[in-house]
C-alpha cells in the first residue's frame, strides 16, 4: 500500500465516492465492492445518472483499517469482510458499555 501523507478533514456528513475511497485507501475499486457485496461496506446513496456509489465519510477510516489487515494479516476478501464486521460490532458494544456506564456514575435525583 502506498504511503499517504497528505491529511484530508471529512465531516461526518461528507460522502466520498467509489473512487475517492479506493484512492484514500489504496485498495482496488474491485476490492472494495466485494467489501459491499459482504456486507462490510455499505453505500449510502447510489447516484442515479452515474449509478456510482457513495458513502459517510465513515467509511475512510474504515477503508484504510480493511488495507492495514489485508496487509498485515494477508486476508482473502471473505476473511477480511468478516474482521470489519467484528470489528465495527466490537466498536458499537464498547460505546454502548461507556454509556451505561456513565449513567450508572451518575448521581441519582
Amino acid at each position: 500500500m502506498a504511503e499517504h501523507d497528505e491529511g484530508v478533514w471529512l465531516h461526518g456528513g461528507a460522502q466520498v465516492t467509489l473512487v475517492e475511497l479506493a484512492q484514500v485507501s489504496g485498495l482496488t475499486e474491485e476490492l472494495l465492492r466485494e467489501l459491499v457485496e459482504f456486507g462490510a461496506l455499505a453505500p449510502v446513496t447510489v447516484a442515479v445518472a452515474s449509478s456510482e456509489w457513495c458513502f459517510s465519510a465513515d467509511c475512510v477510516v474504515r477503508v484504510r483499517t480493511a488495507a492495514r489487515l489485508r496487509t498485515d494479516l494477508e486476508l482473502e476478501t471473505p476473511a477480511l469482510a468478516l474482521v470489519l464486521t467484528y470489528l465495527e460490532r466490537i466498536q458499537r458494544l464498547d460505546t454502548e458499555l461507556r454509556h451505561l456506564r456513565a449513567q450508572l456514575s451518575a448521581p441519582r435525583r
